[in-house]
């Protein structure tokens, strides 16, 4: 299995993520982790902080000489800011002279605020704020680099934001990334794009923020990750929450669920058929979403993320409480997006990565890449070998 701890606040002096359960021998370079934080601070909407960011990446440990040992991997992501938050932000004993007191709608400041027992919600935002994401992408980068080993390759693209919709119909391939991530809201559709960007000027013109979707396409993945058995290793239950996790997401669909929902039986699901050519059990659909029963079928794992507008926005007009006064006020502002759909569809793929290999290395093992590739190898053939046979049936005695 594959785990993952993130530490640090979004004007601290930095993040940290520890990721431990990487085989060994795995191709991994700070080049590598930054080119995936970059991708995270595109898309048009974003606020000025993506022009400040730089992501500097420093590993720390379990990588020598370019390539994992086994051990956990520690990465450090320099927040280049630091010096204008050292005193705010310093772990030394002292007070903040600036109090955070008029919390947002919708954000986790008063709840935390109300369970943590503080009166600044400065000390809730900071770990709240999605800039915590940044180390989910440095360990998504690695959970891509280990599953691509095995011919998994995760894909995002953005779908909605605001009105502005893509024709449900268009599918990328791990090929279409490069462009997708050339679009100004990493888009598919190109007359979509445009449609997406007048929706962002316009709420930009109002001092607003907005919402969307993002779609998550993991190609690739073997028949047999996930279980049936217990409620927490279904594969659906895993990704639905790995994704749900993500600050700002409300909903996670699995496949078609929705349109399905509303369907009979007898056009909801996936047909079967067997394929003598290859040996496998194959679908004419895939509205399921390439898992069934908690477990993936051999088809394309797919889901859709639903993030609601940001809370923060550029015009005050969000009602609020003054928690020191208890009067009526305006939410406070803090330098914001007016949506992070794009990027959101990044850390998407890296929490699905996260997932797919922590299932794969459970199902297969190995203490080295080579191992784990050569065991992923030897369950597949002996799956095409037998296609008709009970597998798990123990040997007949002579």
């Amino acid at each position: 299995m594959l785990r993952f701890l993130t530490a640090g606040e979004s004007h601290g002096k930095g993040l940290v993520v520890v990721v431990e359960g990487l085989p060994a021998g795995l191709p991994v370079t700070a080049e590598q982790v930054e080119a995936e934080l970059a991708r995270r601070r595109l898309g048009y909407g974003r606020g000025p902080r993506m022009r400040f960011e730089r992501d500097e990446v420093t590993l720390l440990g379990g990588v020598r000489h370019g390539r994992t040992l086994g051990s956990p991997v520690a990465i450090e992501i320099a927040n280049t800011e630091w010096p204008k938050w050292a005193e705010e932000m310093s772990p030394a004993p002292g007070r903040s002279a600036r109090p955070l007191t008029a919390p947002r709608p919708g954000h986790a400041d008063l709840a935390g605020m109300q369970k943590y027992g503080f009166s600044d919600a400065r000390d809730v935002l900071e770990r709240a704020s999605a800039r915590e994401t940044a180390a989910r992408v440095a360990a998504g980068s690695l959970a891509k680099a280990l599953v691509a080993e095995i011919g998994i390759a995760v894909v995002s693209h953005v779908v909605a934001i605001g009105a502005a919709r893509v024709d449900r119909a268009l599918r990328p391939e791990p090929e279409d990334l490069a462009r997708i991530d050339a679009s100004p809201v990493r888009c598919v559709d190109p007359v979509a794009a445009e449609q997406m960007v007048a929706e962002v000027k316009a709420a930009a013109k109002a001092g607003d923020s907005l919402g969307g979707m993002a779609e998550v396409l993991a190609h690739g993945v073997p028949v047999g990750l996930g279980s049936h058995v217990h409620y927490d290793r279904k594969l659906d239950g895993l990704l639905a929450q790995a994704v749900m996790s993500i600050q700002a997401v409300k909903a996670v669909e699995i496949g078609d669920a929705i349109a399905v929902s509303g369907r009979r039986g007898s056009e909801a699901h996936d047909a079967i058929y067997y394929d003598p050519a290859t040996g496998e059990y194959l679908r004419r659909t895939d509205r399921a979403g390439g898992i069934e029963g908690g477990i993936s079928t051999g088809g394309l794992v797919w889901l859709r993320a639903a993030m609601k507008p940001l809370a923060t926005l550029n015009r005050p007009v969000l009602e609020t409480v003054d928690t020191a006064s208890k009067e009526p006020a305006i939410s406070f502002k803090e330098r914001t997006d007016v949506t992070a759909v794009p990027a959101m569809g990044v850390v998407a793929e890296s929490m699905v990565a996260l997932v797919l290999a922590s299932e794969a290395l459970r199902k297969f093992g190995g203490d080295s890449v080579a191992e784990f590739v050569r065991n992923r190898g030897g369950y597949l053939e002996a799956m095409h070998e037998t296609p008709s046979e009970d597998l798990g049936a123990a040997p007949a005695r002579a």
